[in-house]
């Protein structure tokens, strides 16, 4: 974990703290996720866990598992940059659950050189693999 200044933590949270108003548009009931990616100081793309554009809004079956099929928020925010003229090279991502060992293998491919997140999620390979390829990780609990 790297320290960051008073400047950069007070932007950090704030972005955080759209990063959690933005998961409350998820429609997945366990748990509603949001991430922002952010360039040169701009916020270049968003999104939040759920299921792919025009498929039904139903995150979970009766038993209230997770359907295979639901994307991540850093997924789906990733995604959104492979479809526009931005590039994540760089950037930030401000997440409000770690991310998992997959989702990491994307923040690594998409080039983005940071990731932010509030709430360490149980299994943490995806944060271990993170650091351990030299992105910088932080964890900032209160926002």
């Amino acid at each position: 974990m790297v320290e960051v200044d008073s400047k950069q933590l007070k932007y950090d949270k704030a972005y955080l703290k759209m990063a959690s108003e933005w998961a409350q548009l998820s429609y997945c009931e366990r748990k509603q996720v949001g991430a922002l990616i952010v360039k040169d100081n701009m916020i270049i793309s968003d999104g939040y866990n759920g299921t792919p554009s025009g498929y039904t809004n139903c995150c979970e079956n009766e038993q209230g598992e997770t359907h295979w099929y639901v994307l991540h928020a850093e997924a789906n925010a990733i995604l959104k940059v492979a479809k526009s003229t931005q590039s994540a090279d760089g950037a930030t991502l401000y997440i409000t659950l770690s991310p998992c060992k997959e989702c990491s293998k994307l923040i690594i491919q998409a080039g983005i050189k940071r990731v932010v997140y509030q709430v360490k999620y149980k299994d943490t390979s995806g944060i271990d693999f993170l650091e351990q390829y030299g992105i910088e990780v932080c964890h900032i609990k209160e926002i």
